[in-house]
């Protein structure tokens, strides 16, 4: 997977910082967006994240995922 790549989100994923519902539960399944950036280093260091796989769905909205959660459309 890289930057830049269209994805969906397969599984189900709660988030609690949605805009449109901040503080209540979210669920991400169904979602389409485009993978941004892979977090795998830091200042320059590698690292191994959680979460590595940060997709922007809209100008306001973000998320990190584990690859396994996600399924490429393009």
């Amino acid at each position: 997977m890289e930057a830049g790549v269209r994805v969906r989100v397969q599984e189900s994923v709660i988030v609690y910082h949605h805009p449109e519902s901040r503080n209540q539960a979210f669920d991400l399944k169904g979602l389409e967006g485009e993978v941004v950036a892979l977090v795998n280093d830091w200042q320059g260091k590698p690292i191994s994240a959680n979460l590595p796989v940060q997709v922007q769905f809209d100008k306001k909205f973000k998320a990190h995922f584990r690859e396994e959660e996600l399924e490429i459309l393009s």
